[in-house]
């Protein structure tokens, strides 16, 4: 395999940076004379050493061989060329005809996409691949691998090494693996930590085979090297190897260089573990040994008996008092565990140095005394104070002192300096004396199942009996199970809380439990909303507490809790109330056609409204857009069956409405329904859109109901009996299809044309409707010979239609505009209704009045007709206007014109309205008079004051009655206001942001809302609109209102906040790793929780807002975790900064495992800390040991490898960025300069004879500056 390197400027500047200062340029600092600098310069032979001469000796080759070497580093290329050969026998694609294409060819584009390096393949002439790869360096790498394993036979061996060793081979998270199979081309197996095998199996080429063995090889023989020594020393000889505060291991591990670990005292083990190269374990096992041997012979030991309570003395605060013994007397004091009863403390060392040991050790454990004060425990929390308030000022005074209060216990135990701890005692005795003289205490048993009626809703009764009597009141909670209530305070403020709660539980115990059932469908309209109803109810007995029952329990049950009396009756009136929600909860839906709606609202909603105020009753009408006819009645069942009669006699009355019963066996229901409900529109369709209703499936029923005009609904009736008959005897179907323009023509007008077909053939024909997606599909149902006929007269009239003819009508000009006008919507009506057919105008501006139609013969014949009928009415056509004012112009065409649009349709009419007054535009000018007279022949008509504005004016042409007819419709949509009284500081809430508020109520209620500009004041709102959407409107907006006001008492209870003071150094714990612990809080008691800002004054105030008791419960929780925060202990320890990052892992993985498993804290240094190596460990103090120790053994293993790193880099070039440090410090660059130079020599003499000889005459040789020529 071959390199080529290519010179680039990179590279250059590279070689410059690995020249000596004084090769390149003076020392960094002053600037150096211009002397000095010249001096400095490198001459041109030590910048560019002559080449060796034939006859040089080895010796000068060898110095020349090191003047190149020694003063010019390397060249390297940021990119590279490799070229890889594949012998003809290990090749893996043989076949010579696919060169440069195939699988072969594949696979060296997929190694180019995959590692971004660029292959070029080549065959040699012993049928050899070359490939040559170019790239940067790790591309080209990642290629060849790739080229090995996929276009390069592959081999497989195995080298056998320790398995202790196969950890080393992998190195950290497999990266020396990667490195060692990226740099042989080969794939490296190690076994499983769980197999026993030590065999690594390395498969690739032969040569990549060679050098991973040797690679393995060569890092087991150097893991050969190191040792690891465990030796097991009595635990009691431990002190005196580590020595006092670990000085002589510290020294041992100095001397030997190697790492002694020895177990700490918490840990009970007597194996210590020393490691590092042999010679160095070996002389530290040698050591270790020698101080054993020598302190078992020469140590003897005493017993002496120590209190328990003063062991802790004896041990010192972190162990110090020991240490302090032990480097004070070399003895090693034995303490026993705490969890032993025993107070034999075993003193070892030799044995002039015990009886000073023993000294110091009655001196530790009397140094300290414990007392104690009698003190009632109920006094116990006064004597603390309100949060510690009257203890913070003795221990203040005296820190030394602990004291401890135990509950239930009538005494209070001090500890501490003999001195101290009596002054303490004696302060605290005048408190307990005081508070003795001047407080009182007494118990009464109540029964566990009064407490929470004691304590009221939200603890509003205990509450006032401790402010108004200021006392204290301990009621246990629920677990506790026990009936013994403490009242404790002023004596006589004691006796009168102890009368008024006697008094409640005497009222209580002659109080009754009713349950109600009552079904969980009506708690919720009990309740009411936000609890309004209920509230009502409350207040109407406030003796009586009344418990719905959970949601997610579905009970029925109800609790009343209250005197008899007051019980009877809340339980009478609830029963009264469940059965008016019963009794007017009934509902029934009442068809009605959708043309008769209005009717039945009545002008201004005057009809439905009567109607609602004489039954008592809600009625509900489909939107205006919507399709529904079905109008929903809500109330008592006899008052729904009323209105629902009087709304059916206005339909009646109006359109002659009737209903039948038709007895149809329910088994034939489905097929008469049809897929879809298609045979049963078909039927209401061509009977005049009547009703049919029929039984829910399953019922057994055999009652249809048929409703609608009397005529129309005969017809159904017979052919709904028909069809039944049919599907009895023999149904039979059949298919046929048509052009989909077709359909309304063999329909006909009013069904005329189909009618005809089935009187005379029996069969029912069915067409698809909008929703069907086979749009041309006809059905014909029947018997047999009825379908076949059907068929056939169907088939013919379609043939028919087929037959295009072209015909002419005489039209007057004057009206081809309404044919052609909006963009000729007549037309394309006759078109839809008539089979497709054309009818040509002639074109604007000639004066013919001849009509072209051309379409199938059948559909002219009819359009023809249609459209004389249409000149007809044109012909009788009158004009009306009718006067509205404009600015409700914009309100009766609707939305895009909808309202307008469907009156057009209805009434057959058209509307036209006025242009828009412009109110900005100057009045006109009056004509100007001379001598007193108006212009010629101009005579001037007085100005009625009472003439309608011409902006106000609505022009209508129809047919007279039609036109009268939509002048009512048109008055009918006249919007009315009204006004409603809405407290002026809700306005805003009701508008919503950005008006999003009053918009939906307006879209919901199709009514436009009016509410006055702020400055006035005003709390009346303003409601425009149709009359029969006023009501709902208005209905809706005060429902708006009360929850507005609902919300504003829930937001007075929300905003109670309580302040908590926390030390500053415990808020990044309470908020928790990206504020998990506080974003807990905070959901789990739904609060606001607020820190101080870093420009705050009280850093340690943290501020919480929400409901009294839920804010309360917050600042217990924090309480909680600051308690425990309180408790632990921060240590600092020495770890070298080469092995944060190791520890720290991967984004924090391996610290956060650490933290994680011994349950404390990490801190390491930042950088540019005054001492990099130091870490702080906090937690409690046995898991603070645990954790120490465990960093100590993980620095211990890195450490190894990042010597062996160090080394490594030693042997690397320095990152580029040194390079340009030295450039900088170099300050700018006069590029590459030498001195004696050739181009540098003076010009040559030209009267010199030796430099211009004469031709013939002998001349000297003379030494060239570019070495000896050669010839």
């Amino acid at each position: 395999m071959s390199s080529v390197a290519v010179l680039t400027q990179e590279s250059f500047n590279e070689h410059r940076s690995g020249l000596r200062p004084e090769q390149i340029g003076g020392a960094p600092g002053a600037g150096p004379s211009a002397g000095e600098e010249e001096d400095a310069l490198p001459t041109y032979k030590d910048a560019f050493p002559p080449l060796p001469e034939k006859a040089a000796s080895p010796e000068g080759t060898q110095e020349t061989a090191n003047a190149w070497t020694s003063k010019i580093r390397p060249l390297k290329s940021s990119v590279i060329t490799q070229v890889f050969h594949v012998p003809l026998e290990e090749r893996k694609y043989k076949d010579l005809n696919q060169f440069g294409e195939g699988d072969q060819a594949k696979v060296c584009v997929d190694i180019m996409h995959k590692t971004g390096a660029h292959l070029e393949l080549s065959l040699a002439k012993d049928q050899g691949l070359s490939i040559m790869v170019s790239g940067k360096l790790d591309a080209v790498m990642k290629a060849r691998k790739e080229i090995v394993s996929r276009l390069q036979t592959q081999a497989s061996a195995t080298v056998a090494i320790p398995k202790e060793h196969h950890r080393f081979v992998i190195g950290k998270n497999g990266e020396k693996l990667q490195e060692l199979e990226l740099k042989t081309a080969t794939k490296i197996q190690i076994p499983r930590p769980d197999d026993t095998s030590n065999q690594i199996k390395i498969s690739g080429t032969k040569e990549g085979l060679e050098k991973a063995k040797h690679e393995i090889l060569l890092i087991s023989a150097e893991q050969d090297k190191r040792a690891v020594e465990r030796v097991n020393i009595d635990k009691v000889y431990h002190p005196f190897l580590t020595g006092a505060y670990n000085k002589l291991v510290g020294e041992m591990m100095q001397e030997t260089g190697a790492r002694i670990n020895v177990p700490p005292p918490s840990v009970n083990k007597t194996e210590i573990v020393i490691t590092g190269e042999k010679e160095q374990v070996a002389l530290a096992v040698t050591m270790i040994k020698k101080v054993y041997e020598e302190k078992k012979k020469n140590t003897t030991t005493i017993a002496v008996e120590v209190k328990k309570s003063q062991h802790k003395y004896v041990i010192g605060p972190k162990g110090n008092t020991l240490q302090e013994i032990l480097e004070k007397t070399g003895v090693s004091v034995e303490i026993p565990p705490s969890d032993s009863s025993s107070e034999t403390v075993i003193l070892r060392g030799e044995p002039d140095r015990l009886g000073q040991a023993l000294t110091e050790v009655y001196a530790k454990a009397n140094s300290y005394t414990v007392s104690s004060v009698s003190a009632p425990s109920w006094l116990h929390r006064f004597i603390i104070g309100k949060k510690g308030q009257n203890l913070a000022k003795i221990t203040q005074q005296m820190p030394k002192v602990h004291i401890e209060f135990t509950e239930g216990e009538d005494k209070i135990t001090l500890e501490g300096p003999t001195k101290d701890v009596q002054m303490v005692q004696g302060q605290i005795e005048i408190i307990v004396t005081d508070l003795v003289n001047r407080m009182d205490f007494t118990e009464i048993s109540v029964d566990p199942k009064f407490h929470r009626h004691l304590i009221g809703k939200g603890g509003v009764n205990i509450n006032r009996i401790k402010e108004l009597h200021k006392v204290s009141v301990r009621i246990p909670p629920d677990n506790e199970k026990s009936t013994v209530i403490r009242i404790e305070g002023d004596p006589q403020g004691v006796q009168e809380a102890k009368k008024e709660l006697l008094e409640l539980t005497t009222r209580m115990e002659n109080e009754r439990t009713k349950d109600l059932i009552i079904e969980q469908r009506f708690h919720r309209a009990i309740i009411g909303q936000k609890g309004e109803k209920i509230k009502e109810v409350r207040d109407k007995f406030p003796e009586v507490i009344i418990n719905f029952p959970d949601p997610a329990q579905k009970s029925d049950i109800v609790q009343l809790r209250g005197p008899r009396n007051e019980v009877e009756k809340c339980a009478k009136f609830m029963q009264k109330i469940v059965a008016e929600m019963v009794e007017n909860g009934f509902c029934l839906s009442v068809p009605i056609f959708k043309q008769f709606h209005r009717n039945i609202i009545g002008k201004g909603g005057s009809n439905i409204k009567k109607i609602r105020e004489e039954t008592s009753t809600k009625i509900d009408l489909p939107a205006e857009n919507s399709n529904s006819e079905m109008i929903v009645i809500t109330g008592k069942k006899a008052n729904c069956e009323v209105a629902r009669t009087r709304i059916l006699a206005i339909q009646k009355e109006l359109a002659n409405i009737t209903e039948i019963e038709v007895s149809i066996p329910s088994k034939l229901h489905n097929s008469l329904i049809g897929s879809k409900g298609r045979f049963v529109r078909s039927i209401m369709e061509e009977c005049g859109g009547v009703h049919i209703h029929f039984p829910t499936e399953g019922s057994g029923i055999d009652k249809v109901t048929i409703r609608g005009p009397a005529e129309e609904v005969e017809k159904a009736k017979q052919q709904l009996l028909a069809l039944a008959e049919e599907k009895q005897t023999k149904s039979h179907t059949a298919e046929l299809r048509a052009k989909p323009e077709y359909h309304k023509f063999l329909i006909g007008k009013g069904g005329g044309n189909i009618r005809k077909v089935r009187d005379s053939t029996g069969a029912r024909i069915i067409f698809p409707t909008a929703d069907d997606q086979d749009q041309e599909l006809i059905t014909v149902v029947g018997t047999e010979e009825a379908v076949r006929d059907a068929q056939k007269e169907l088939e013919e009239l379609i043939k028919s239609l087929d037959n295009v003819v072209e015909d002419n009508m005489i039209v007057d000009p004057k009206h081809h505009r309404y044919f052609v006008a909006r963009r000729g919507q007549v037309l394309r009506d006759l078109a839809d209704e008539y089979g497709g057919v054309m009818v040509s105008f002639p074109r604007t501006g000639t004066q013919s009045d001849k009509v072209t139609l051309k379409g199938a013969k059948e559909c002219v014949e009819a359009a023809k007709k249609r459209m004389l009928e249409i000149v007809e009415d044109l012909d009788a056509q009158v004009t009306i206007e009718c006067v509205i004012t404009q600015k409700f112009h914009r309100s009766i065409m609707g939305p895009k014109g909808s309202r307008i649009q469907q009156i057009t349709r209805d009434h057959n009419v058209q509307i036209k309205f006025p242009e828009r007054e412009d109110l900005q535009a100057p009045p006109a000018e009056a004509p100007i008079q001379e001598n007193g007279e108006a212009e010629a022949g101009e005579v001037k008509e007085p100005v009625d004051s009472n003439a309608p504005k011409k902006c106000d004016v609505i022009v209508i042409s129809g047919r007279k009655e039609r036109c009268e007819a939509a002048v009512e419709a048109l008055k009918a949509l006249v919007p009315v206001t009204i006004e409603v009284e809405v407290p002026f500081d809700l306005h805003r809430y009701i508008i919503g942001q950005k008006g999003s508020g009053i918009r939906k109520m307006m879209d919901e209620f199709e009514v436009n809302i009016q509410v006055p500009a702020p400055e006035q004041q005003s709390d009346k709102i303003s409601i425009s609109g149709l009359a029969n959407h006023l009501d709902r409107a208005k209905e809706g907006l005060l429902d708006r209102v009360k929850e507005l006001q609902a919300d504003q008492e829930d937001r007075a209870l929300r905003s109670f906040k309580l302040t908590i003071t926390v030390d500053p150094k415990y808020h990044p714990k309470i908020i928790g790793r990206k504020g998990a612990i506080i974003t807990t809080i905070r959901t789990e008691h739904d609060v606001n929780i607020q820190f101080p800002d870093k420009n705050d004054e009280n850093q340690d105030q943290i501020t919480i807002t929400g409901y009294e008791h839920k804010a309360i419960a917050a600042r217990d929780a924090i309480q909680a975790i600051v308690d425990e925060l309180e408790e632990m202990i921060s240590e600092d320890i020495t770890l070298d900064g080469r092995v944060h990052a190791r520890i720290i892992g991967a984004r924090g993985k391996g610290i956060r495992k650490i933290m994680d498993e011994f349950k404390v804290d990490l801190r390491f240094p930042q950088s540019g800390a005054a001492d990099p190596n130091l870490v702080t460990v906090t937690g409690r103090p046995e898991l603070v040991d645990e954790a120490i120790d465990h960093l100590l053994n993980l620095e211990e293993e890195f450490m190894a490898d990042a010597v062996e790193n160090e080394t490594k880099m030693a042997y690397m070039r320095p990152h580029g960025g040194s390079a340009s440090a030295m450039d900088e410090q170099r300050g700018p660059s006069k590029g590459f300069v030498v001195r004696e130079a050739p181009w540098t020599e003076q010009a040559p003499d030209m009267s010199s004879s030796e430099d211009f000889p004469s031709f013939g005459a002998p001349v000297a040789p003379k030494a060239s500056p570019w070495g000896p020529k050669r010839f």
